[in-house]
């Protein structure tokens, strides 16, 4: 199972504005740098909650269905909606498996499809499947819950303040604190 980002985040949960606040700067001149904190700071908590946090879209692709064909997690959460499902014949074109087939109900957690029959049977060996799907607590910034939001600030913060002076720059107490009641546990 390969997950594969096919549609990125429209907006970021910290907008510029906001971060310009926090960090109390009037001036433009590091707009940029204070962006692109904002975008590390936002993917750095997203991997260490193991959910992400604005709407965004991603691809599965598989080889082969699991042993039981009639249920499959999909491990990135919060978990929106199931785009498409193909199943690619020997002849190498997508056959499109109706949604009237599966069932895929939104979760803040993983998400799960649950088939009404097995689906069809790739006809290649090698990506035979892929699953496209949404994931992410919503499209606006005010959907990421607030204590994510400041987890993002702070950590910006602290990069900008320490511009990779810190030899040991592990993830800062205040942010951890902030995003751990968030963390979902590693599937196994």
């Amino acid at each position: 199972m390969r997950p594969m980002l096919i549609g990125a985040p429209a907006i970021e949960p910290v907008s510029l504005a906001e971060m310009k606040s926090w960090l109390r700067e009037d001036a433009s001149d590091e707009d940029q740098l204070i962006q692109a904190l904002i975008v590390s700071a936002r993917m750095t908590l997203e991997a260490y909650v193991r959910r992400f946090f604005v709407t965004q879209s991603w691809r599965i692709i598989m080889d082969a269905w699991p042993q039981d064909k009639t249920r499959l997690v999909l491990p990135l959460a919060p978990f929106q909606n199931v785009s498409a499902i193909r199943v690619f014949d020997a002849a190498d074109v997508a056959q499109t498996v109706t949604s009237n087939s599966y069932r895929a109900p939104a979760s803040s957690a993983e998400g799960r499809i649950v088939f009404s029959s097995a689906p069809p049977t790739p006809g290649r060996c090698a990506d035979g499947i892929e699953i496209d799907f949404v994931v992410g607590y919503g499209g606006l910034a005010a959907h990421t819950p607030e204590p994510l939001r400041r987890a993002i600030m702070t950590l910006a913060a602290h990069w900008r303040e320490r511009r990779g002076d810190d030899p040991d720059d592990a993830l800062p107490y205040a942010v951890a604190q902030l995003a751990s009641p968030f963390r979902r546990q590693r599937l196994t």
